[in-house]
C-alpha cells in the first residue's frame, strides 16, 4: 500500500511539473561555469526535475545496497550463532548422559 501511494504521489508531482514547465516556454539566459547561453525555460525545469529524481534514485539505491549488505552480515552472524548453540546443546546432552545413572542401576 505504501508503494502505491508513493507511485500516485510521484505521478501527481510529475503532472504538476509538466504543467508548470509547459506554462514557461520563454527563453532565458543560463550562466555556466565557462560561459552563458539561451535555453527555453521548459527544458531547464524538466532537466532540473530529472536531475533531482536521478540523484534521489542513486541515493536510494546506495542506501538499499548498504542495508542489504548489513542484512547479509547479520544473517551470517545468526547462522554462526545457531551452529554454536547447536554444538553447545550437544555438549550439554553428552555431559548429562555421563552424569546420569543408567536405567536399572541405583546409587
Amino acid at each position: 500500500m505504501k508503494t502505491q501511494w508513493a507511485f500516485i504521489l510521484g505521478i501527481i508531482f510529475s503532472i504538476v511539473i509538466a504543467v508548470f514547465a509547459v506554462m514557461n516556454v520563454n527563453s532565458v539566459q543560463v550562466n555556466y561555469l565557462f560561459g552563458t547561453g539561451q535555453w527555453p525555460l521548459i527544458l531547464i525545469i524538466l532537466f532540473s526535475a530529472l536531475l533531482g529524481a536521478a540523484i534521489s534514485g542513486v541515493i536510494a539505491m546506495i542506501k538499499s545496497v548498504a542495508l542489504h549488505r548489513k542484512l547479509n552480515d547479520q544473517l551470517k552472524d545468526i547462522n554462526a550463532k545457531e551452529i554454536q548453540i547447536a554444538m553447545q546443546q550437544n555438549e550439554i546432552a553428552a555431559l548429562q548422559k555421563e552424569t546420569r545413572p543408567e536405567d536399572g542401576q541405583e546409587e
